[in-house]
């Protein structure tokens, strides 16, 4: 069972937090926004007592709570004295970046609803100095890319190895029941041999051991394969290096039943292999034991 790890995200308004919740729930975070501090102990003790099925968590605390923000500090003390363990991550910008991205998306400033943005940064600076204080990580987002807060992110806050960043799914599917619509790569394997035409294999899936080794003894299915696995073991490192969450690899035959289930247990075998997280799903087995 993983560790329990909760993140506390506070810091200026602007400076970047809807993104770092966005970068954390990619990474398997269970994440509130504007969840008022008092309500904090009783969510991390329900949480902890899951049975582990959340025990990562992230919780944005920031000035729009007003007067409960300031029981913050108080809050976490407490915490600290139940046995809690949290991180504070606090997000920051210079003031020249902040009032950019004020008027670039001309929203008012929480501290400052009807005065300048630049009046509104002085007062938050101010309100939040305590808490900064007190956090465990300060990042610094005035210079920093979309691609590069997130990158920051995932350094920090990933505990389990590099290839579980991105989760892949390998499905199997039959073109005549069409292409899945959110696939990311599609590869169809129709030009191999299809034991559909042998009577004695119709009626079973790519999964028997008979369909197996009738698609395996064919040489074209094992130079096939070979170079499959090769394309694929060089893309899955740069597609997670890249950032890339979420990954679709769909491989397609006629009805969905033998070649393709055949390929893609293959392919889900070599990637659970290689230490990444992997589902596998045969979309279109069922509609041909009802078809066949």
């Amino acid at each position: 069972m993983e560790p329990f790890r909760l993140v506390i995200v506070t810091g200026m308004s602007g400076a970047g937090k809807t993104q770092v919740m966005r970068s954390l729930e990619d990474l398997g975070y269970f994440c509130v926004d504007n969840l008022p501090p008092t309500l904090i102990p009783k969510f991390a003790e329900i949480c902890s007592q899951s049975g582990g099925r959340v025990n990562r968590i992230a919780l944005v605390v920031d000035i729009r709570g007003g007067e409960f923000f300031d029981m913050l500090v108080q809050v976490l003390e407490d915490m600290e004295k139940l046995g809690y363990f949290y991180e504070i991550l606090f997000l920051e910008a210079s003031d020249e970046t902040l009032i950019r991205r004020y008027k670039e998306t001309r929203r008012r400033h929480p501290m400052a609803p009807d005065g300048r943005v630049s009046e509104g940064i002085c007062l938050e600076r101010e309100r939040l100095e305590r808490i900064r204080g007190r956090a465990n990580h300060i990042i610094d987002t005035s210079d920093m890319s979309t691609t590069q807060l997130k990158d920051k992110i995932t350094a920090l806050f990933v505990d389990d190895s590099t290839q579980e960043r991105m989760t892949i799914n390998v499905v199997s599917f039959g073109f005549k029941h069409g292409i899945p619509l959110d696939a990311d790569m599609v590869f169809d394997v129709r030009f191999l041999p299809n034991p559909f035409y042998v009577e004695s294999l119709r009626r079973h899936s790519g999964q028997e051991a008979p369909v197996r080794e009738y698609i395996w003894k064919w040489p074209i299915t094992q130079q096939f394969l070979e170079k499959l696995q090769s394309l694929l073991d060089f893309l899955a490192p740069n597609f997670v290096k890249e950032g890339k969450s979420q990954l679709v690899i769909a491989i397609g035959c006629t009805g969905g039943m033998h070649r393709s289930v055949f390929v893609a247990e293959q392919i889900y075998t070599n990637l659970k292999a290689k230490g990444y997280k992997v589902n596998l799903e045969h979309r279109d087995i069922k509609h041909n034991l009802t078809e066949v």
